[in-house]
């Protein structure tokens, strides 16, 4: 791809960050995804990524973080999610602008200490956060909800289960169009093959999952039970290489999806954030334990 000017390389990337990359290539086929298979949920995925960055260039964030996206994907995703629920009015727009430059301000001290005292990454907490708060003001400032479009269900046949798995990567960002999911899954070939193959290997785990233990059928079909699974496994593969870590992620990410949601909460990607810290957290336990073992045989 030629050399883009930096505002629109940033904004690119910030699409493709939600997929955990960084491609101004995967970001446009987002951004394509988007345009089939729901036009109107854009204006709020550009205006909240574009309000991210503009705080994080007003508060001298490095430029190299903005560059790669790292302060645009939280904000497109509360644009997205503001734009499915609700229905646009100068006060949702100025709520999805704040919210998104408030992203940008949690997430900087967040990845400073990650750097500086190895925290975990936040990976789209902010949008949880914020997501869980803008869902909280529906009543309170009487937002008008966003009508609901019913889409066709399948069956649980070779088709439907092939259009599920692109469902899933496309419940990401909130499609239900498999040619959407799709555009999706080549956005995340052309960043990353192992990446790709991993989104749906987490997919089809979400889904089986859903199917082997009786979870709504609906929900596996529309792809609802696969979009954490999918990005678990996308963000492990980036730390580990062994398959069966990444499975746990998967299988992690799908429990903790469906006891939220038995819990009455939106879980949005919180399952996957998560399923990756647990692994993670499991993995440190595990080297340091094998690190003292090591030093006590010394020792003796």
């Amino acid at each position: 791809m030629p050399e883009l000017p930096l505002p629109l390389r940033a904004l690119l990337n910030g699409f493709s960050q939600i997929f955990l990359q960084s491609h101004p290539g995967c970001g446009l086929l987002v951004l394509l995804a988007l345009a089939i298979g729901a036009p109107g949920l854009l204006g709020g995925a550009l205006l909240g990524g574009l309000s991210g960055m503009l705080v994080a260039r007003w508060r001298d964030y490095p430029r190299g973080d903005i560059e790669i996206g790292l302060y645009g994907y939280n904000g497109i995703l509360l644009g997205l999610l503001a734009s499915l629920k609700f229905a646009w009015s100068p006060l949702l727009a100025l709520l999805v602008a704040l919210g998104a430059g408030l992203s940008s301000l949690l997430l900087a001290p967040w990845m400073s200490a990650m750097r500086s005292r190895g925290w975990l990454p936040a990976f789209t907490l902010p949008f949880v956060l914020l997501g869980w708060g803008l869902l909280a003001l529906t009543t309170p400032l009487q937002l008008p909800l966003q009508g609901e479009a019913a889409s066709a269900l399948g069956m649980a046949d070779g088709l439907g289960i092939l259009l599920a798995l692109l469902r899933g990567l496309g419940q990401v960002i909130f499609l239900d169009q498999p040619l959407a999911g799709l555009c999706l899954w080549l956005g995340l070939l052309l960043a990353d093959r192992r990446a790709a193959l991993w989104a749906l290997l987490g997919s089809a785990g979400g889904l089986a999952l859903a199917l082997s233990l009786g979870w709504s059928q609906a929900d596996a079909l529309h792809g609802l039970c696969g979009y954490n699974a999918a990005l678990a496994a996308i963000a492990l593969n980036q730390v580990q290489r062994r398959a069966w870590v990444l499975v746990l992620g998967i299988v992690l990410a799908s429990l903790l999806q469906q006891g939220l949601s038995a819990l009455g909460l939106a879980a949005l990607t919180l399952p996957f954030i998560l399923a990756c810290w647990l692994v993670q957290l499991s993995a440190q336990s595990w080297q340091r334990a094998v690190k003292a073992g090591a030093h006590g045989r010394k020792t003796h």
